[in-house]
């Protein structure tokens, strides 16, 4: 398969602390790839350098070819990846809708097209992926509600929401299942498929090895900023390197 991500050699280094050193991987179109290790080991760090939210000190990152790295955070997400972060950060106090606008504005905002649309049509573009963004959420009826009183586990698909209205071909997801229960953990892994079954290429960080195992066609470990497994869950479950630094015992992998 033809890789749309491909990460070069890629470090980070704060002082004398090298959060990500030399990472090097790639996900191919229509993947869903999981990203695991123990906190400290990198992950969200690895997410912050694709998504440009954090300088990187060498390496690269393509998407689709196209060379991200030294670019802004704006820019990577018009070139079509998307993604959530650890720390839900919604807007509490606007509406669910306006929420999600901001998602829609980061892609219609900035097209060349706009000074030749007029300010009415760009406004119903935004209005048009909005809506379609959550619809596919499950959102619509809380659309008008501001985002303080949604659930948290609706506030996890309003994040998701305002990603998607960015009209990503990379969805980016940083543990997308903390703090949810098991019914709405099982309920989200068959959301996240159905997103890949419409051709979306998935990549998450998440604990939940249950989740990561049975959801993830691949699994890429880290430790101590390096990776240090990259295959299917049954390889980096049964993986001594990965038993011994990450997952423990054979017997306590939730395959």
């Amino acid at each position: 398969m033809t890789a749309l991500l491909k990460i070069n050699q890629l470090s980070r280094r704060f002082g004398g602390l090298v959060a990500v050193d030399d990472f090097s991987g790639s996900i191919a179109r229509g993947e869903r790839v999981g990203l695991i290790g123990p906190n400290g080991a990198g992950k969200t760090t690895l997410f912050n350098l694709i998504t440009s939210f954090t300088p990187v000190s060498s390496g690269t990152v393509h998407f689709d070819g196209e060379l991200l790295t030294g670019r802004k955070p704006h820019e990577v997400a018009r070139a079509g990846i998307a993604r959530t972060f650890q720390n839900l950060r919604i807007l509490p106090n606007i509406t669910v809708f306006d929420n999600v606008s901001i998602g829609a504005l980061g892609t219609v905002g900035h097209s060349p097209w706009n000074s030749l649309l007029g300010r009415r049509a760009v406004s119903e573009r935004i209005s048009e992926l909005s809506w379609k963004a959550l619809e596919r959420t499950g959102l619509t009826e809380q659309a008008g509600l501001l985002a303080a009183n949604l659930s948290y586990g609706r506030r996890k698909y309003l994040e998701i929401a305002r990603a998607l209205a960015l009209q990503p071909r990379l969805l980016i997801l940083d543990e997308p299942a903390a703090g949810l229960n098991d019914t709405e953990t099982a309920e989200l892994a068959r959301f996240v498929r159905q997103l890949s079954d419409e051709g979306l290429t998935v990549l998450l960080v998440e604990h939940d090895m249950g989740f990561v195992m049975s959801l993830c066609e691949r699994v890429m470990v880290m430790a101590s900023g390096r990776k240090i497994a990259d295959g299917t869950p049954a390889q980096v479950s049964h993986d001594p390197v990965v038993l011994e630094a990450y997952l423990g015992t054979e017997e306590e992998v939730d395959e």
